[in-house]
């Protein structure tokens, strides 16, 4: 009887397990449509392949260091990869199985951001620095909006008319202070005035003394002051009647009165 030995290396041995290294081959290599494959259980270890391709390449695209096309590449793989679990959880609910879009973890989808304006491509890691990528996050921020008359009408109060500026004990003394300045720059002034025309600076200027010349029509006479005898000048600047002139307009309103008199009773008797 032959050994086990000599029966292995027989031309059917050898064609045997040739055609066990081809199936094995052909059922651990993953299908490229998630379609073909029509066991639930193959289609839940091929998702799980995916899940830890991606995780492996999320790792490596967080170096900085590999270069623009090197993370350039990785981020196009994990992208790639993405749509393929995506299919695969299409296959397995298709099949019966469970529904992991719904009830599945988020986690791996959430560590990209995705560029807005370009749905289902996400960015990951250093990718997210690269030149010309970084920029696309950037965001205008939104208009502000218009607020209506009730909001605005809600927000005017006491302090909006000014009612309380005096409370925080700040504006008052800096008025006064400028106040002082004020006053005394006046009174500098009014002194320098003073200086250039001659006269005092604490002597007022008579304002109700004229001279006799600036108006010839204008008679000046002398009254006693009183208690001392002393005469005082005094200007009149209106002719002033004299006595005969004040007895002469009496007796000619009296003889005017007696006029009108007489001639109002002859109107009567008539």
């Amino acid at each position: 009887m032959a050994r086990n030995a000599e029966k292995a290396m027989t031309t059917l041995a050898r064609w045997r397990a040739s055609q066990l290294d081809d199936w094995k081959k052909k059922t651990l290599r993953r299908p490229y449509l998630a379609s073909e494959c029509k066991n639930l259980r193959w289609c839940e270890k091929w998702r799980r392949q995916v899940i830890g391709e991606i995780a492996k390449k999320v790792t490596q695209i967080q170096n900085a260091g590999l270069g623009e096309f090197r993370i350039r590449d990785l981020n196009d793989e994990i992208n790639k990869l993405l749509r393929e679990k995506g299919h695969w959880e299409a296959q397995i609910k298709e099949l019966g199985g469970p529904d992991y879009a719904r009830t599945g973890p988020k986690m791996l989808d959430h560590e990209g951001r995705e560029v807005p304006g370009n749905r289902g491509y996400k960015y990951f890691g250093a990718a997210k620095e690269l030149p010309g990528v970084k920029e696309l996050f950037e965001q205008e921020p939104p208009p502000p909006t218009k607020k209506t008359r009730g909001e605005l009408m809600r927000e005017i109060d006491a302090d909006y008319y000014g009612y309380r500026d005096d409370d925080d004990g700040i504006l008052i003394p800096r008025e006064q202070e400028i106040e002082r300045k004020v006053i005394a720059a006046e009174i500098e002034e009014w002194k320098g005035k003073k200086d250039t025309t001659g006269a005092k600076p604490d002597e007022e200027e008579d304002i109700y003394y004229a001279q006799v010349e600036e108006n010839s029509d204008e008679e000046m006479t002398s009254y006693p002051t009183e208690g001392t005898g002393e005469l005082s000048r005094f200007i009149a600047h209106v002719p002033v009647p004299s006595q005969q002139d004040i007895e002469a307009a009496i007796l000619k309103r009296k003889k005017q009165e007696l006029i009108d008199k007489y001639a109002s009773d002859s109107m009567m008797a008539d």
